[in-house]
Protein backbone atom coordinates (compact mmCIF):
# COMPACT_ATOMS: atom_id res chain seq x y z
CA UNK A 1 0.00 0.00 0.00
CA UNK A 2 2.82 2.35 0.83
CA UNK A 3 4.37 1.64 -2.56
CA UNK A 4 1.13 2.61 -4.25
CA UNK A 5 0.93 5.83 -2.28
CA UNK A 6 4.56 6.64 -3.09
CA UNK A 7 4.01 5.84 -6.77
CA UNK A 8 0.93 8.05 -6.94
CA UNK A 9 2.78 10.84 -5.15
CA UNK A 10 5.69 10.62 -7.60
CA UNK A 11 3.26 10.61 -10.51
CA UNK A 12 1.44 13.67 -9.22
CA UNK A 13 4.71 15.53 -8.61
CA UNK A 14 5.90 14.64 -12.10
CA UNK A 15 2.64 15.83 -13.62
CA UNK A 16 2.87 19.09 -11.71
CA UNK A 17 6.50 19.59 -12.80
CA UNK A 18 5.58 18.80 -16.40
CA UNK A 19 2.74 21.31 -16.20
CA UNK A 20 5.09 24.00 -14.91
CA UNK A 21 7.62 23.13 -17.61
CA UNK A 22 4.89 23.17 -20.26
CA UNK A 23 3.65 26.56 -19.14
CA UNK A 24 7.20 27.90 -19.11
CA UNK A 25 7.85 26.48 -22.61
CA UNK A 26 4.59 27.94 -23.90
CA UNK A 27 5.47 31.33 -22.43
CA UNK A 28 8.88 31.20 -24.09
CA UNK A 29 7.27 30.13 -27.34
CA UNK A 30 4.80 33.00 -27.04
CA UNK A 31 7.61 35.47 -26.43
CA UNK A 32 9.49 34.14 -29.43
CA UNK A 33 6.41 34.44 -31.63
CA UNK A 34 5.78 37.95 -30.34
CA UNK A 35 9.42 38.91 -30.83
CA UNK A 36 9.34 37.45 -34.34
CA UNK A 37 6.19 39.42 -35.12
CA UNK A 38 7.74 42.57 -33.73
CA UNK A 39 10.84 41.95 -35.85
CA UNK A 40 8.58 41.50 -38.87
CA UNK A 41 6.82 44.78 -38.11
CA UNK A 42 10.16 46.53 -37.58
CA UNK A 43 11.44 45.14 -40.86
CA UNK A 44 8.27 46.32 -42.60
CA UNK A 45 8.65 49.79 -41.06
CA UNK A 46 12.28 50.04 -42.19
CA UNK A 47 11.30 48.79 -45.64
CA UNK A 48 8.48 51.33 -45.78
CA UNK A 49 10.81 54.15 -44.77
CA UNK A 50 13.34 53.13 -47.40
CA UNK A 51 10.62 52.85 -50.06
CA UNK A 52 9.27 56.27 -49.12
CA UNK A 53 12.69 57.88 -49.38
CA UNK A 54 13.41 56.16 -52.68
CA UNK A 55 10.02 57.22 -54.14
CA UNK A 56 10.55 60.79 -53.00
CA UNK A 57 13.98 61.01 -54.63
CA UNK A 58 12.63 59.57 -57.87
CA UNK A 59 9.90 62.23 -57.86
CA UNK A 60 12.51 64.94 -57.32
CA UNK A 61 11.07 65.86 -53.95
CA UNK A 62 12.18 65.76 -50.35
CA UNK A 63 10.63 63.05 -48.21
CA UNK A 64 9.99 64.89 -45.02
CA UNK A 65 10.25 63.35 -41.60
CA UNK A 66 6.51 63.62 -40.99
CA UNK A 67 5.67 61.94 -44.29
CA UNK A 68 7.88 58.98 -43.59
CA UNK A 69 6.60 58.76 -40.04
CA UNK A 70 2.98 58.75 -41.16
CA UNK A 71 3.68 56.10 -43.79
CA UNK A 72 5.45 53.88 -41.30
CA UNK A 73 2.75 54.39 -38.70
CA UNK A 74 0.06 53.43 -41.20
CA UNK A 75 1.96 50.27 -42.07
CA UNK A 76 2.54 49.40 -38.44
CA UNK A 77 -1.10 49.82 -37.45
CA UNK A 78 -2.17 47.44 -40.17
CA UNK A 79 0.11 44.68 -38.91
CA UNK A 80 -0.84 42.20 -36.20
CA UNK A 81 1.32 39.66 -34.45
CA UNK A 82 -0.25 36.94 -36.59
CA UNK A 83 2.15 35.74 -39.28
CA UNK A 84 -0.79 34.56 -41.38
CA UNK A 85 -2.35 38.06 -41.38
CA UNK A 86 1.05 39.53 -42.28
CA UNK A 87 1.07 37.43 -45.44
CA UNK A 88 -2.37 38.70 -46.45
CA UNK A 89 -1.34 42.28 -45.69
CA UNK A 90 1.71 41.99 -47.96
CA UNK A 91 -0.55 41.04 -50.85
CA UNK A 92 -3.15 43.70 -50.10
CA UNK A 93 -0.84 46.68 -49.65
CA UNK A 94 -0.03 48.13 -53.07
CA UNK A 95 -0.69 51.87 -52.59
CA UNK A 96 2.20 54.27 -53.21
CA UNK A 97 3.41 56.45 -50.36
CA UNK A 98 3.14 60.06 -51.53
CA UNK A 99 5.53 62.75 -50.47
CA UNK A 100 3.88 65.63 -48.58
CA UNK A 101 5.53 67.95 -51.14
CA UNK A 102 3.66 66.46 -54.09
CA UNK A 103 0.60 68.68 -53.90
CA UNK A 104 2.57 71.98 -53.60
CA UNK A 105 4.67 70.84 -56.56
CA UNK A 106 1.54 70.31 -58.64
CA UNK A 107 0.25 73.74 -57.64
CA UNK A 108 3.56 75.29 -58.62
CA UNK A 109 3.43 73.59 -62.01
CA UNK A 110 -0.09 74.89 -62.59
CA UNK A 111 1.02 78.42 -61.73
CA UNK A 112 3.93 78.23 -64.14
CA UNK A 113 1.58 76.97 -66.86
CA UNK A 114 -0.82 79.88 -66.29
CA UNK A 115 2.02 82.42 -66.32
CA UNK A 116 3.32 80.96 -69.58
CA UNK A 117 0.05 81.99 -71.23
CA UNK A 118 -0.21 85.36 -69.50
CA UNK A 119 -0.24 88.58 -71.51
CA UNK A 120 0.70 90.80 -68.56
CA UNK A 121 3.79 92.93 -69.16
CA UNK A 122 5.33 94.86 -66.27
CA UNK A 123 6.07 98.57 -66.64
CA UNK A 124 9.50 99.67 -67.81
CA UNK A 125 10.29 102.42 -65.31
CA UNK A 126 9.90 101.61 -61.62
CA UNK A 127 9.10 104.61 -59.44
CA UNK A 128 7.97 102.81 -56.27
CA UNK A 129 9.18 99.46 -54.96
CA UNK A 130 9.11 97.88 -51.51
CA UNK A 131 10.38 94.33 -50.99
CA UNK A 132 10.75 94.82 -47.19
CA UNK A 133 14.51 94.23 -47.31
CA UNK A 134 16.31 95.91 -44.43
CA UNK A 135 13.09 96.50 -42.47
CA UNK A 136 12.84 95.76 -38.75
CA UNK A 137 10.21 93.34 -37.51
CA UNK A 138 7.42 95.04 -35.58
CA UNK A 139 8.09 98.50 -37.04
CA UNK A 140 5.81 100.47 -39.34
CA UNK A 141 6.93 99.94 -43.00
CA UNK A 142 9.27 102.82 -43.81
CA UNK A 143 8.09 103.34 -47.38
CA UNK A 144 4.42 103.76 -46.53
CA UNK A 145 2.19 106.39 -44.96
CA UNK A 146 -0.92 105.74 -42.89
CA UNK A 147 -4.38 107.25 -42.96
CA UNK A 148 -5.67 105.26 -39.99
CA UNK A 149 -5.25 101.90 -38.27
CA UNK A 150 -2.04 99.96 -37.72
CA UNK A 151 0.52 98.14 -39.85
CA UNK A 152 3.90 96.61 -39.16
CA UNK A 153 6.64 94.45 -40.65
CA UNK A 154 6.00 90.77 -39.96
CA UNK A 155 7.63 87.44 -40.75
CA UNK A 156 5.72 84.98 -42.91
CA UNK A 157 7.74 81.85 -43.58
CA UNK A 158 11.16 82.82 -44.92
CA UNK A 159 10.15 86.31 -46.04
CA UNK A 160 9.31 89.61 -44.44
CA UNK A 161 6.00 91.19 -45.34
CA UNK A 162 3.62 94.00 -44.35
CA UNK A 163 0.84 93.07 -41.95
CA UNK A 164 -2.17 95.34 -41.54
CA UNK A 165 -4.06 94.98 -38.25
CA UNK A 166 -7.78 95.60 -37.99
CA UNK A 167 -9.33 98.48 -39.92
CA UNK A 168 -6.32 100.05 -41.61
CA UNK A 169 -5.62 102.25 -44.62
CA UNK A 170 -2.07 102.89 -45.84
CA UNK A 171 -0.60 104.39 -49.01
CA UNK A 172 2.83 104.58 -50.71
CA UNK A 173 5.05 107.34 -49.31
CA UNK A 174 5.49 109.34 -52.51
CA UNK A 175 6.25 113.08 -52.65
CA UNK A 176 3.25 113.92 -54.83
CA UNK A 177 0.86 111.78 -52.85
CA UNK A 178 -2.27 112.74 -54.83
CA UNK A 179 -1.10 112.74 -58.43
CA UNK A 180 1.64 110.28 -59.29
CA UNK A 181 0.04 107.56 -61.46
CA UNK A 182 0.71 108.16 -65.19
CA UNK A 183 -1.59 107.35 -68.09
CA UNK A 184 -0.03 103.91 -68.36
CA UNK A 185 1.15 102.01 -65.30
CA UNK A 186 1.38 98.60 -63.68
CA UNK A 187 1.06 97.58 -60.03
CA UNK A 188 2.30 94.26 -58.68
CA UNK A 189 2.30 92.66 -55.23
CA UNK A 190 1.88 89.34 -53.41
CA UNK A 191 -0.97 88.65 -51.02
CA UNK A 192 -1.52 85.89 -48.46
CA UNK A 193 -5.28 85.30 -47.97
CA UNK A 194 -6.22 83.57 -44.74
CA UNK A 195 -9.23 81.32 -44.36
CA UNK A 196 -11.78 82.93 -42.04
CA UNK A 197 -14.59 80.66 -43.21
CA UNK A 198 -14.62 78.99 -39.79
CA UNK A 199 -12.97 81.65 -37.66
CA UNK A 200 -13.27 85.37 -37.01
CA UNK A 201 -9.55 85.85 -36.43
CA UNK A 202 -8.51 86.39 -40.06
CA UNK A 203 -9.11 89.32 -42.37
CA UNK A 204 -12.30 89.00 -44.39
CA UNK A 205 -11.32 91.62 -46.94
CA UNK A 206 -8.24 93.15 -48.53
CA UNK A 207 -8.61 96.07 -50.94
CA UNK A 208 -6.45 97.97 -53.34
CA UNK A 209 -8.10 101.28 -54.17
CA UNK A 210 -7.21 103.79 -56.89
CA UNK A 211 -8.05 107.40 -55.90
CA UNK A 212 -10.42 108.49 -53.17
CA UNK A 213 -13.38 108.71 -55.53
CA UNK A 214 -13.67 104.97 -56.16
CA UNK A 215 -12.09 104.97 -59.61
CA UNK A 216 -11.34 101.31 -58.92
CA UNK A 217 -11.58 99.20 -55.81
CA UNK A 218 -10.42 95.61 -56.13
CA UNK A 219 -11.61 93.55 -53.16
CA UNK A 220 -10.05 90.22 -52.34
CA UNK A 221 -12.77 88.51 -50.33
CA UNK A 222 -12.15 85.71 -47.86
CA UNK A 223 -14.60 83.86 -45.66
CA UNK A 224 -15.72 81.56 -48.47
CA UNK A 225 -15.26 77.81 -48.31
CA UNK A 226 -14.12 77.65 -51.95
CA UNK A 227 -11.25 80.07 -51.38
CA UNK A 228 -10.59 83.79 -51.73
CA UNK A 229 -12.06 85.57 -54.74
CA UNK A 230 -11.81 88.97 -56.40
CA UNK A 231 -14.57 91.54 -56.83
CA UNK A 232 -14.33 95.06 -58.26
CA UNK A 233 -16.09 98.42 -58.12
CA UNK A 234 -15.14 100.96 -60.78
CA UNK A 235 -16.32 104.19 -62.33
CA UNK A 236 -16.59 105.19 -65.97
CA UNK A 237 -14.95 108.35 -67.36
CA UNK A 238 -16.86 111.59 -66.68
CA UNK A 239 -19.19 109.74 -64.29
CA UNK A 240 -19.86 112.04 -61.33
CA UNK A 241 -23.14 110.46 -60.32
CA UNK A 242 -21.60 108.67 -57.36
CA UNK A 243 -22.60 105.37 -58.93
CA UNK A 244 -19.99 102.65 -59.38
CA UNK A 245 -20.17 99.49 -61.42
CA UNK A 246 -19.76 96.22 -59.54
CA UNK A 247 -18.24 93.09 -60.92
CA UNK A 248 -17.86 89.96 -58.80
CA UNK A 249 -15.32 87.66 -60.38
CA UNK A 250 -15.83 84.20 -58.97
CA UNK A 251 -12.31 83.06 -59.76
CA UNK A 252 -11.24 81.39 -56.54
CA UNK A 253 -7.70 80.99 -55.35
CA UNK A 254 -6.50 78.99 -52.38
CA UNK A 255 -6.01 80.16 -48.82
CA UNK A 256 -2.84 80.15 -46.75
CA UNK A 257 -0.31 80.57 -49.57
CA UNK A 258 1.16 83.48 -51.48
CA UNK A 259 -0.49 84.67 -54.69
CA UNK A 260 0.89 87.21 -57.16
CA UNK A 261 -1.44 90.03 -58.18
CA UNK A 262 -0.74 92.25 -61.20
CA UNK A 263 -2.74 95.23 -62.42
CA UNK A 264 -2.19 97.11 -65.68
CA UNK A 265 -3.85 100.38 -66.72
CA UNK A 266 -3.57 101.79 -70.25
CA UNK A 267 -5.22 105.23 -70.58
CA UNK A 268 -8.72 103.87 -69.98
CA UNK A 269 -8.49 100.07 -69.92
CA UNK A 270 -7.74 98.07 -66.77
CA UNK A 271 -6.79 94.42 -66.39
CA UNK A 272 -6.10 92.46 -63.21
CA UNK A 273 -4.28 89.13 -63.02
CA UNK A 274 -3.96 86.60 -60.19
CA UNK A 275 -1.08 84.13 -60.60
CA UNK A 276 -0.86 85.03 -64.28
CA UNK A 277 -4.56 84.44 -64.99
CA UNK A 278 -6.52 87.50 -66.12
CA UNK A 279 -9.60 87.78 -63.91
CA UNK A 280 -10.69 91.38 -64.63
CA UNK A 281 -10.92 93.18 -67.99
CA UNK A 282 -12.50 96.64 -67.84
CA UNK A 283 -12.41 98.31 -71.28
CA UNK A 284 -13.29 101.87 -70.24
CA UNK A 285 -12.92 103.38 -66.78
CA UNK A 286 -11.88 106.65 -65.21
CA UNK A 287 -8.16 107.26 -65.04
CA UNK A 288 -6.76 107.02 -61.49
CA UNK A 289 -3.97 109.22 -60.14
CA UNK A 290 -3.09 107.62 -56.76
CA UNK A 291 -3.70 104.47 -54.73
CA UNK A 292 -4.10 103.01 -51.23
CA UNK A 293 -4.35 99.66 -49.43
CA UNK A 294 -7.21 98.97 -47.06
CA UNK A 295 -8.01 95.99 -44.86
CA UNK A 296 -10.96 95.00 -42.70
CA UNK A 297 -10.84 93.00 -39.46
CA UNK A 298 -8.08 90.65 -38.33
CA UNK A 299 -4.75 90.70 -40.18
CA UNK A 300 -3.90 90.98 -43.87
CA UNK A 301 -0.48 90.26 -45.40
CA UNK A 302 1.21 91.51 -48.56
CA UNK A 303 4.77 91.98 -49.87
CA UNK A 304 6.92 92.82 -52.92
CA UNK A 305 4.96 95.91 -53.91
CA UNK A 306 5.96 97.64 -57.15
CA UNK A 307 4.54 100.49 -59.26
CA UNK A 308 6.00 101.25 -62.69
CA UNK A 309 5.21 103.33 -65.74
CA UNK A 310 3.59 101.42 -68.59
CA UNK A 311 5.59 99.36 -71.04
CA UNK A 312 6.96 100.91 -74.23
CA UNK A 313 7.11 98.61 -77.30
CA UNK A 314 10.40 96.71 -77.26
CA UNK A 315 11.08 97.25 -80.96
CA UNK A 316 10.77 101.04 -80.67
CA UNK A 317 13.29 101.16 -77.83
CA UNK A 318 15.64 98.75 -79.54
CA UNK A 319 15.70 100.83 -82.72
CA UNK A 320 16.14 104.17 -80.98
CA UNK A 321 18.70 103.09 -78.36
CA UNK A 322 20.29 99.91 -79.70
CA UNK A 323 19.07 98.10 -76.62
CA UNK A 324 16.16 97.85 -74.23
CA UNK A 325 16.04 97.55 -70.45
CA UNK A 326 13.56 95.22 -68.83
CA UNK A 327 12.37 95.01 -65.22
CA UNK A 328 9.77 92.42 -66.09
CA UNK A 329 12.14 89.49 -65.61
CA UNK A 330 12.51 88.95 -61.87
CA UNK A 331 14.28 86.39 -59.70
CA UNK A 332 14.06 84.88 -56.26
CA UNK A 333 16.04 86.98 -53.77
CA UNK A 334 19.75 86.22 -54.00
CA UNK A 335 19.21 83.47 -56.60
CA UNK A 336 19.13 82.98 -60.36
CA UNK A 337 15.73 81.26 -60.29
CA UNK A 338 13.38 83.08 -62.69
CA UNK A 339 10.06 83.88 -61.04
CA UNK A 340 6.92 82.63 -62.85
CA UNK A 341 5.50 86.15 -63.28
CA UNK A 342 8.38 86.89 -65.68
CA UNK A 343 6.80 84.84 -68.44
CA UNK A 344 4.77 87.74 -69.85
CA UNK A 345 7.97 89.68 -70.56
CA UNK A 346 9.85 86.60 -71.75
CA UNK A 347 7.05 85.79 -74.20
CA UNK A 348 7.29 89.35 -75.50
CA UNK A 349 11.03 88.98 -76.11
CA UNK A 350 10.57 85.62 -77.83
CA UNK A 351 8.02 87.18 -80.19
CA UNK A 352 10.33 90.11 -80.94
CA UNK A 353 13.20 87.77 -81.83
CA UNK A 354 10.93 85.45 -83.81
CA UNK A 355 9.52 88.35 -85.84
CA UNK A 356 13.07 89.70 -86.42
CA UNK A 357 15.20 86.59 -87.05
CA UNK A 358 18.42 88.49 -87.78
CA UNK A 359 18.60 90.22 -84.39
CA UNK A 360 21.17 89.01 -81.88
CA UNK A 361 21.33 90.12 -78.25
CA UNK A 362 23.86 90.29 -75.48
CA UNK A 363 21.81 89.54 -72.35
CA UNK A 364 23.41 91.59 -69.59
CA UNK A 365 22.51 91.22 -65.93
CA UNK A 366 22.92 94.09 -63.45
CA UNK A 367 22.56 94.27 -59.66
CA UNK A 368 22.45 97.08 -57.13
CA UNK A 369 25.31 97.59 -54.65
CA UNK A 370 23.72 95.68 -51.79
CA UNK A 371 25.97 92.92 -50.50
CA UNK A 372 29.33 91.61 -51.62
CA UNK A 373 30.78 92.87 -54.93
CA UNK A 374 32.14 89.47 -55.99
CA UNK A 375 28.88 87.70 -55.13
CA UNK A 376 26.90 90.31 -57.07
CA UNK A 377 29.13 89.70 -60.08
CA UNK A 378 28.58 85.95 -59.90
CA UNK A 379 24.84 86.41 -59.36
CA UNK A 380 24.50 88.67 -62.39
CA UNK A 381 26.32 86.13 -64.55
CA UNK A 382 24.12 83.28 -63.34
CA UNK A 383 20.96 85.28 -63.96
CA UNK A 384 22.02 86.17 -67.50
CA UNK A 385 22.77 82.53 -68.19
CA UNK A 386 19.36 81.53 -66.79
CA UNK A 387 17.59 83.96 -69.15
CA UNK A 388 19.54 82.73 -72.17
CA UNK A 389 18.75 79.12 -71.24
CA UNK A 390 15.04 79.94 -70.97
CA UNK A 391 14.97 81.71 -74.35
CA UNK A 392 16.77 78.78 -75.98
CA UNK A 393 14.27 76.44 -74.35
CA UNK A 394 11.48 78.49 -75.95
CA UNK A 395 12.91 78.19 -79.44
CA UNK A 396 15.55 80.92 -79.88
CA UNK A 397 18.81 79.51 -81.25
CA UNK A 398 21.86 79.70 -79.00
CA UNK A 399 23.99 81.55 -81.57
CA UNK A 400 21.71 84.60 -81.32
CA UNK A 401 22.33 85.09 -77.61
CA UNK A 402 25.28 85.84 -75.33
CA UNK A 403 25.14 85.90 -71.52
CA UNK A 404 27.10 88.64 -69.75
CA UNK A 405 27.18 89.54 -66.06
CA UNK A 406 27.86 93.18 -65.19
CA UNK A 407 27.39 92.97 -61.43
CA UNK A 408 27.06 96.32 -59.66
CA UNK A 409 29.57 98.19 -61.82
CA UNK A 410 27.17 100.07 -64.13
CA UNK A 411 24.45 101.80 -62.08
CA UNK A 412 21.94 104.03 -63.88
CA UNK A 413 20.43 105.48 -60.70
CA UNK A 414 21.37 106.46 -57.15
CA UNK A 415 22.05 103.36 -55.05
CA UNK A 416 21.35 105.30 -51.86
CA UNK A 417 17.57 105.21 -52.44
CA UNK A 418 15.18 102.28 -52.71
CA UNK A 419 13.87 103.48 -56.07
CA UNK A 420 17.43 103.90 -57.37
CA UNK A 421 18.43 100.40 -56.32
CA UNK A 422 15.26 99.05 -57.95
CA UNK A 423 16.26 100.70 -61.25
CA UNK A 424 19.78 99.30 -61.02
CA UNK A 425 18.48 95.72 -60.63
CA UNK A 426 17.78 95.21 -64.31
CA UNK A 427 18.40 93.14 -67.41
CA UNK A 428 19.58 94.82 -70.61
CA UNK A 429 19.18 93.31 -74.08
CA UNK A 430 21.93 94.95 -76.13
CA UNK A 431 21.89 94.51 -79.90
CA UNK A 432 25.01 92.72 -81.16
CA UNK A 433 26.32 94.35 -84.33
CA UNK A 434 26.42 92.05 -87.30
Amino acid sequence: MKRVVVFISILLMSSFSFSLWSQSWLRQLGRRVAEKAQETVADEVVETVEDAIEDAWEAGEDATRSGVKNAASKKKNKKNTSVQEDEYEDEAETETIKSPQEEPAKKSQKKVASYAKSDFVAGDEIFFEDNQMGEQLGEFPSQWDMDYGNAEIAQMGDDKCIMTIGYTAIMPLIADGKNYLPEQFTIEFDIYPQNCYETDNASDQFEIGLNDNRTLIARFHTGRSEGAYLGTDWRKPNDDSGHSNSDDNNVYFSYDEWHHVALSFNKRACKIYVDGVRVVNIPNMRRPTSMWIWSNQGQAYFKNFRIAKGAVPLYDRMVSEGKFITYGITFDVGKSTIRPESYGEINRIVKLMTDNPTIKFSVEGHTDNTGNTALNQTLSEQRSQAIVAKLVEMGITQDRLAAVGKGQNNPIADNSTDEGRAKNRRVEFVVIDK
